[in-house]
């Protein structure tokens, strides 16, 4: 687990996964044929079939590298930043953190909390008043001028957070997406020992996907695949205070097998096709529906003239938090099931 660790460690705001993206680059060149980067910032690393026949195609695995950030928005003249957040977040998640600042001249660590009065002073109406992300205040120590010297608007902000080994799961922040990222290099050291590979394989590593699956728009257009598979974590609300009907998916229960989202019908081929292959190799597997939320596959089955296009994910407790949460054995199974399919003619 400590590429994982390393992944997820790393900070990488949409629009600013440089961090993150040289950190894939390392792991993937030794084992890819060609390893390209776009203007937007995706990475592409591409294994080409050593064996081609009529059923030869193009496969395009698509794994988001950004997380859910800030930008700095506003400094005053205290020294205080505001931010401009970048993705979904759940406010009441947000109090009392430590983030990660990058400036031109170097990193800051500062605190993240509500504006306003502490609890010990607290008015009536202030109790029952809902924080907003604009009522969050990040506060560096440093003396103003000195804020404002080294700090812009603009500056990624990202949270900061451990990252946990509890034998059967690991806990950390931005398991979405590095889980993904994860699986892509996975995927890549393991086609990499294969005799025969029957397909063209790129494992696009994509920006932008928390603010609009921007860099998968341009990725799906630029490879042009005939099959598009998203990696990307999903929903395990199967804890306490949820309804079983609600809970999506179980940690533990194996790689999920994505139907559909808000944003995209899994082509209904493919989701046959990978329930076969998760049964005959005996893949712990489980079907997912997501009433709302998205992934690239989304954004790859509208590029060009379309393909098909599927989601695997990987159950995570606590999404969009510091302390997602997922099973060992379900990050296994997503890898041992694209495999799979990859290896199949």
């Amino acid at each position: 687990m400590e590429l994982l660790k390393a992944l997820s460690q790393t900070p990488g705001a949409p629009g600013r996964e440089e961090r993150v993206r040289d950190l894939i680059r390392q792991h993937v060149e030794p084992v890819a044929d060609e390893v390209t980067v776009d203007a937007l910032g995706n990475l592409f690393a591409w294994k080409r079939a050593t064996e081609r026949t009529e059923s030869t195609r193009r496969i395009m695995l698509a794994c988001h590298m950004d997380e859910i950030a800030f930008y700095v928005r506003n400094i005053d003249a205290k020294g205080f930043i505001r931010l401009q957040k970048l993705g979904g977040f759940d406010v009441r998640n947000l109090f009392a953190r430590r983030v990660l600042i990058q400036t031109r001249t170097g990193d800051i660590t500062a605190n993240l909390n509500p504006s306003g009065r502490p609890v010990h002073i607290q008015t009536p109406e202030d109790k029952g008043r809902s924080t907003r992300i604009i009522d969050l205040i990040v506060d560096t120590g440093l003396p103003a001028d000195e804020v404002k010297k080294r700090v812009q608007p603009g500056d990624p902000v990202t949270l900061v957070g451990h990252f946990e080994d509890f034998g059967p799961v690991v806990s950390g922040k931005c398991m979405d997406n590095r889980v993904a990222c994860w699986t892509g290099i996975r995927v890549l050291e393991a086609l990499a020992k294969l005799d025969t590979l029957h397909h063209d394989v790129c494992v696009c590593f994509t920006v932008q996907e928390e603010i609009g699956v921007r860099g998968a728009i341009v990725g799906g257009y630029a490879v042009e695949p005939d099959v598009a598979i998203a990696v990307d974590v999903t929903l395990a609300v199967d804890h306490p205070g949820i309804p079983e009907e609600e809970q999506i998916t179980a940690l533990g229960q194996g790689v999920a097998i994505k139907v559909m989202d808000s944003y995209s019908i899994s082509d209904r081929g493919l989701v046959d096709t990978f329930i076969d292959l998760a049964e005959k190799n005996q893949i712990k597997h489980q079907l997912e529906i997501l009433p709302l939320g998205g992934t690239d596959a989304g954004a790859i089955q509208r590029a060009r003239g379309g393909c098909k296009a599927i989601t695997i994910s990987v159950p995570c407790r606590y999404v969009h938090t510091i302390t997602e949460t997922v099973h060992k054995e379900d990050l296994q199974g997503g890898v041992d099931l694209i495999v799979a399919y990859i290896d199949s003619p």
